[in-house]
């Protein structure tokens, strides 16, 4: 809340301090008339969206649109806002479930009201007047899903598509990144690839004011990009890194994890954390499925007992996993988040009572369904989760069906690539031990 405040105020004080310099300079120049406009009063961009805000859902959206209003409010003057009426109930809450207390806090807190992924909407700020709905190239602030304007953008080739409005984005904000991993972060790419580029058309542009720096195609030096999310991960990094070039540098915080999430584990646990070493970033997939194949798989397959639960974080590990499980006649159920809801009820039925020995399952789906696994008696993370409540809410479920003095265990395999997510597990303090010790195999009970 107190984030989306400092970046909605920030926004604000953007484009209002713009737009009242523009009409300082357009008085100046009416008076004096000059035959050419003065450095000084190049004041423009190629197009007039200055602020560019990505969110992962409609709700979201609502929430900053409502703090702008709040913002702007002044108690002595009455505030015009058009569309005010269409935009809360485009936005506004569809949910029809009720709170639900098996689910956690942030599950509830994430998709609380409307969570369509597909939306946009342009803002156009004036000091007393707001306009909800406006056509992009009229519009200060642009408040969009990754996937409602990536349809807009479109890809090479296509005969109609449009990018043009990116070009002159001045503050570009990216809030609840983590929850865009959830999503597709190709989307995210593709934006960024397509910001702050020359043109293609002029759209009623007054070529005298714009400044130097984006005739000269220099336009991303100047752009300032503000990242939000509940953990810093390599895909970011790599985003900041290849699209970020603001001449004044890169700021990072991240916060120390004091006490990771293994310590709210009520269960009676063995957890085992072993180290899989690669060569290089590109060959880690590779090595991590060879490792996992060769030295976890034939324990898990030899266990008589079956309920082995293996949760993968990324989908195309998952499919990978899958096909090795299907050609070699491995004995499992499957949960993703292309399961249909049946073939949920079902799967999740069979493991229970035994009828699978193995639950395979995505962090995708367990990020948008949340439910409670029963029969769960041991637990493989081949990766650990980008959240770090995931890994306590699983390790959790093993003492939902176990007798209190059984020991169930917990199998993760991690890389060094995997330290921030390590950090939310055992905490920053103990993770740096870990990933700098000569060991591979570290146990905690």
């Amino acid at each position: 809340m107190y984030v989306r405040q400092l970046y909605c105020t920030h926004a604000l004080n953007h484009i209002l301090k713009t737009r009242h310099r523009i009409i300082k300079h357009n008085a100046k120049l009416k008076a004096t008339q000059p035959k050419e406009v003065p450095d000084n009063m190049r004041d423009q961009g190629w197009a007039r969206p200055k602020v560019l805000i990505l969110v992962p859902f409609r709700h979201s959206a609502m929430l900053i649109v409502d703090t702008m209003l709040k913002l702007m409010q002044d108690p002595a003057e009455k505030l015009m806002v058009g569309h005010r009426k269409r935009f809360f109930s485009e936005f506004g809450d569809e949910s029809d479930d009720e709170d639900k207390p098996e689910k956690s806090a942030d599950f509830q807190e994430l998709f609380a009201g409307n969570i369509d992924e597909n939306f946009r909407i342009g803002l156009s700020i004036q000091r007393k007047v707001v306009r909800l709905y406006t056509d992009f190239y009229s519009s200060d602030i642009i408040i969009t899903s990754a996937l409602g304007i990536r349809t807009i953008i479109g890809a090479q080739g296509d005969r109609k598509r449009d990018f043009d409005f990116l070009s002159s984005v001045e503050v570009a904000i990216m809030d609840q990144a983590d929850v865009f991993m959830m999503q597709n972060w190709d989307h995210v790419r593709h934006i960024f690839e397509h910001m702050n580029l020359m043109p293609k058309k002029l759209h009623d542009t007054d070529i005298s004011r714009v400044r130097w720096w984006s005739v000269n195609d220099k336009a991303k030096l100047y752009r300032q990009s503000l990242f939000f999310s509940n953990s810093l991960f390599p895909e970011l990094n790599c985003l900041m890194r290849m699209f970020c070039h603001n001449y004044a540098g890169l700021l990072k915080y991240q916060r120390s994890v004091a006490s990771g999430s293994s310590l709210q584990i009520t269960a009676n646990t063995y957890q085992k954390f072993e180290r899989v070493t690669s060569m290089s970033a590109s060959s880690e997939s590779d090595d991590r499925f060879k490792y996992f194949v060769d030295m976890i798989l034939p324990g898990v397959v030899r266990n008589t007992k079956g309920h082995v639960a293996i949760f993968v974080s990324s989908y195309f590990d998952f499919v990978r996993l899958r096909n090795h499980f299907k050609k070699n006649s491995v004995d499992y159920v499957q949960l993703c988040e292309y399961t249909t809801n049946a073939d949920i009820s079902r799967n999740r039925s069979y493991f229970f009572h035994g009828s699978a020995a193995i639950l395979l399952m995505t962090e995708r789906y367990y990020f948008y369904k949340r439910h409670t696994l029963r029969g769960i008696h041991q637990l493989v993370f081949y990766q650990l989760p980008r959240y770090g409540s995931f890994y306590c809410q699983l390790a959790n479920m093993l003492s939902l069906d176990a007798d209190p003095r059984d020991v169930r265990k917990i199998h993760t395999l991690y890389s060094k690539t995997d330290a921030t997510r390590l950090a939310q597990v055992l905490g920053t303090k103990q993770t740096k031990k870990v990933c700098s010790s000569s060991r591979l195999v570290h146990i905690v009970e």
